[in-house]
């Protein structure tokens, strides 16, 4: 028979070690869950701002372009501006 000893993984505990190392074992599961589901909602926050500003942009950079003239031509201003606040509350209630 060979020198080596196997190591099987495993170690004899007590029921007191043993609960302790389930409580802690539990501890470190919900921790991990839980930063899974913050780092999974800053994501969704960070595309949300994203989104929020790539819409914005635009439209201040359109108001910009011109700033020596001083009257803008928008004929159908209404209709774009209801078209963008339901541009902005998709994208603020996630849709």
């Amino acid at each position: 028979m060979s020198q080596d000893l196997f190591d099987f993984g495993f170690t004899a505990v007590d029921e007191h070690e043993l609960e302790a190392v389930q409580k802690e074992q539990q501890k470190s599961a919900t921790i991990g869950t839980e930063a899974a589901k913050a780092a999974e909602a800053a994501k969704s926050n960070q595309k949300q701002l994203d989104d929020l500003y790539n819409a914005i942009v635009p439209l201040l950079n359109n108001l910009k372009k011109n700033p020596q003239k001083e009257y803008i031509l928008w004929p159908n201003r209404l209709k774009k501006v209801e078209e963008f606040e339901t541009h902005l509350q998709k994208i603020y209630k996630g849709g």
